[in-house]
């Protein structure tokens, strides 16, 4: 561009239009190796700079949902007491769900574990007892197992009740098996889970798939069992149902009641939670507010 003045007159226009050509020639190839090669424009580098000798951003690191916690928690204290973990299906068929584990239709429980059906025999399971009429199905005793995983009653939702929550329930079938070691083995999981502090007791109660029952309750941990709102001011809460196995179930499944006995027993997880951190409403697990789940 500099030489255009020293040229002749005639020459000059021919030459800047040259010129002007070469130019554009020029920015086009630049422009295709900035592109290839994802190369900024210096002015934007520089307006973008930053000191790389700065501690980066960590990253967001997720965790474990405390239900999920809770039930992780639960299978290590009964993997130490020698129980498998066993699943099933949670769409599941009515025998399973209730003629197999002594509810039969006109049976008067039967309203209390009613649920969700799919057609006329097809149901989202209600317990997770159908996994211990599945397994003792294909295994002779001794059976000793815990079943956890998700359950479904047409319950209505408030701060104590879903019609969805989760279940970890528990059997233990072998020869000689006697309510004393269903007291033993709960009373070690009690003491396992919620400290060496918190008192056990059971009371009378009935359930189609034992006999005898029993409700089982442990001294409040919000209040230490002086008595608050959570506890009713009575200092207990319920916390599990159990008993020894009814021998109409041991028949569904072809074992011998006069040579084998057993125990069961369930518990709600979201319950255990709650009472373990002190959780007001059950709600709080399925909102999905980091705020809340956070804490654990």
């Amino acid at each position: 561009m500099k030489l255009i003045p020293t040229l002749p007159v005639d020459k000059r226009v021919d030459f800047g239009k040259g010129v002007n050509s070469l130019k554009v020639e020029i920015d086009a190839a630049l422009q295709e190796l900035i592109s290839k090669l994802s190369v900024q424009p210096v002015s934007k580098v520089k307006a973008e700079l930053f000191d790389v000798t700065l501690p980066g951003k960590p990253p967001f690191v997720g965790k474990k949902h405390p239900l999920t916690q809770t039930i992780d928690d639960i299978k290590e204290v009964f993997a130490s007491l020698g129980f498998d973990v066993a699943y099933g299906p949670e769409v599941e068929l009515e025998y399973y769900n209730f003629e197999a584990l002594n509810i039969p239709a006109d049976h008067p429980s039967r309203t209390d574990f009613d649920t969700f059906y799919i057609k006329d025999d097809v149901l989202l399971r209600s317990q997770t007892s159908t996994v211990q009429i599945r397994i003792m199905e294909k295994q002779k005793p001794p059976v000793r197992i815990i079943a956890p995983g998700r359950v479904y009653r047409p319950d209505t939702v408030d701060a104590r009740h879903s019609f969805m929550f989760h279940q970890v329930e528990g059997l233990l079938v072998d020869e000689g098996v006697s309510f004393a070691d269903l007291k033993g083995v709960l009373y070690q999981f009690i003491k396992a889970y919620f400290g060496q502090n918190v008192q056990m007791r059971l009371r009378p109660s009935f359930f189609p798939f034992t006999e005898p029952s029993a409700e089982v309750d442990i001294s409040c941990s919000i209040c230490d069992g002086k008595g608050c709102s959570v506890c009713s001011y009575s200092g207990w809460v319920e916390i599990l149902g159990a008993g020894m196995v009814d021998p109409n179930v041991f028949k569904a499944v072809h074992y011998d009641a006069e040579k084998y006995t057993g125990f069961a027993f369930g518990m709600g997880v979201e319950r255990i939670t709650m009472l373990k951190y002190g959780i007001n409403d059950i709600r709080l697990f399925y909102e999905n507010d980091l705020r809340f789940l956070s804490q654990f």
